[in-house]
């Protein structure tokens, strides 16, 4: 009788430790997927400050361009204003886009490309743009082994019982594939 008791009493442990382990790798990777998230934000905000000096640089130069410095201004406040992730990445991509259509006409102004504090500026960001790459990178993978985490068995278990949800990848935009064209 007392093997039995025994027995079941180390199942039920067994079983225990195996949900508390489940339990806490999860809680575990979900905070690592918001830091990554971090990350990524700390970048983007380099970015948004780095484009005030470029546009204010530029804009003695590029008058006529003033659709685009409407548009990188709409969308840091529409990436300002965001409450979730999803909001966030739609906001950076607004930016995404404004910003590759100034990077476009900064090309075929050569009198811009030589000045020196708008060539500083587009080498900043450059390397920002190439951070922010990285990290939407590493999100990504941290993504990826959580979504394959909840999905496996036995952990698939304990996340449907804690709430535990798919996360959402970092994605581009639809067309962003596509270069922008920009007329002068």
């Amino acid at each position: 009788m007392n093997k039995i008791l025994l027995v079941i009493i180390g199942a039920i442990l067994l079983v225990g430790v195996m949900l508390f382990g489940s339990y806490n790798g999860l809680v575990t990777q979900n905070t690592a997927i918001d830091g990554q998230w971090a990350q990524v934000e700390t970048q983007y905000q380099r970015r948004f400050d780095l484009i005030p000096n470029l546009v204010n640089a530029t804009k003695g130069f590029l008058k006529q361009e003033k659709g685009i410095f409407d548009d990188i201004a709409q969308a840091r406040t529409q990436y300002a204003g965001a409450r979730t992730v999803d909001e966030k990445v739609a906001g950076a991509s607004s930016l995404d886009s404004a910003l590759s259509r100034l990077l476009v006409i900064m090309e075929n102004y050569p009198n811009l490309k030589s000045d020196q504090t708008v060539s500083k500026l587009m080498d900043e960001i450059a390397g920002t743009e190439n951070r922010i790459s990285v990290e939407r990178r590493r999100f990504n993978e941290l993504v990826q082994i959580y979504d394959t985490k909840i999905k496996t068995v036995p952990t698939n278990i304990v996340a449907g019982m804690f709430g535990f949800r798919e996360r959402a990848y970092f994605k581009a935009t639809t067309g962003s594939e596509v270069a922008p064209k920009v007329e002068l």
